[in-house]
């Protein structure tokens, strides 16, 4: 896994997996690799927390896409 840097680590795994889909929705393949005995022990999970790993030459996008602010939902007028 040289070639795949952890972009970042949440404490559950479903917001890794929500992080993951915003990802891929920007085409950026990205995986969650958790160790919790293959979900046997989920609170395994919350000592080691939930990596979202993306190969290293879209990390710095990856990065960019997690870091930026939440874009208002489409017809929101809010000023």
């Amino acid at each position: 896994m040289a070639d795949h840097v952890v972009v970042r680590t949440f404490s559950y795994r479903h917001e890794a997996e929500v992080a993951r889909s915003f990802l891929d929705g920007h085409g950026i393949e990205a995986w969650v690799t958790s160790d919790d005995c293959g979900s046997v022990d989920p609170a395994l999970g919350l000592v080691r927390g939930a990596c979202l790993v993306v190969a290293n030459e879209n990390a710095g996008r990856a990065e960019e896409l997690l870091d930026a602010p939440p874009e208002p939902p489409a017809g929101d007028e809010t000023i």
